[in-house]
């Protein structure tokens, strides 16, 4: 119940702020480069304000979430000790946290998960902790590279910045669309529970099958036209990008409220955009996206 779609949309403020004060010292130069003024520090400040995390900590949650995210990256091995380091001392912090919510409940996502139940059941405090790391770490990487995919795409199509600068209303069917077209997660795993047979293949039961999310989002047994990025298409065919069923995010409702409100500030107030190099990508494994878009855009807005 603590993440319903009622539950972000009190953030809706912050977020604004949040996007506003990244965008305001970029206008006057009229360039930046989006993955790194933007699309980084973006959703950190936001996780926090939704935890409750006093404002002078959030640059020590973005450190971690930095070090925590390289567990989804290809040098994980050589990685593990700093990993490993990042999530004790978020642990630790969060045991201090969970304490003082405990004793003095605030509004914040961390009091209404204490409070949650589900016919008399509660989370436990080890559950408790994973769950309020595993949303740091998920609600930071994935939204930074949607957004900074998002932006890329709009700017290869800059009739479609003009149209959402220029009508703002656009701005929910637009990251649905943008979610579709330049997804970041491009496969997810499944394990059969059984032997089974799937497009003519043998599946063993305890095979790991790898499902190509970006392919089905452009399936144009469902999609008309799929390669064509259309922000006013009406979002009546769902992506997979959020998963679905008992595996469906979370956190969707808050991600969609950060891109939505990101994209419709960035589109009205750094128009016209042009690239100045090309952009370049992560691998894609596990979580992709731009490394470094670099824009030029009309100054003043």
């Amino acid at each position: 119940k603590a993440f319903t779609p009622r539950g972000a949309e009190p953030l809706q403020a912050v977020v604004v702020d949040v996007i506003n004060e990244l965008v305001d010292p970029l206008t006057a130069a009229g360039h930046c480069d989006v993955v790194t003024d933007i699309a980084r520090p973006y959703p950190t400040p936001i996780i926090c304000a939704l935890l409750g995390v006093p404002r002078q900590d959030w640059e020590l949650f973005s450190a971690w979430a930095d070090e925590i995210k390289k567990l989804f990256e290809w040098n994980v091995v050589a990685d593990g000790p700093a990993i490993a380091a990042a999530w004790e001392e978020l642990d630790a912090y969060l045991e201090e946290m969970l304490a003082r919510r405990r004793s003095h409940l605030t509004d914040d996502l961390i009091s209404d998960l204490i409070c949650a139940h589900d016919d008399g059941d509660r989370l436990g405090h080890d559950e408790l902790l994973m769950l309020v790391g595993t949303l740091l770490i998920a609600g930071t990487d994935t939204t930074r590279n949607q957004l900074a995919a998002a932006v890329h795409a709009l700017s290869d199509h800059p009739d479609q910045w003009a149209l959402l600068g220029d009508h703002p209303e656009f701005a929910g069917t637009a990251v649905h669309e943008l979610m579709r077209y330049y997804p970041i997660i491009f496969a997810g795993a499944r394990m059969a529970v059984e032997d089974t047979e799937l497009g003519g293949v043998s599946i063993l039961a305890g095979s790991m099958v790898m499902r190509n999310l970006a392919a089905a989002n452009r399936d144009p047994a469902v999609y008309d036209d799929p390669d064509r990025l259309d922000i006013s298409r009406e979002p009546s065919t769902p992506i997979l990008s959020f998963g679905g069923g008992a595996h469906y995010c979370l956190g969707s409702h808050l991600a969609r409220l950060e891109l939505r409100e990101a994209l419709r500030i960035i589109t009205r107030r750094m128009p016209n955009p042009r690239h100045t190099e090309p952009a370049r990508w992560k691998q894609i494994i596990g979580i992709t996206g731009p490394v470094a878009l670099p824009l030029e855009f009309e100054p003043g807005h």
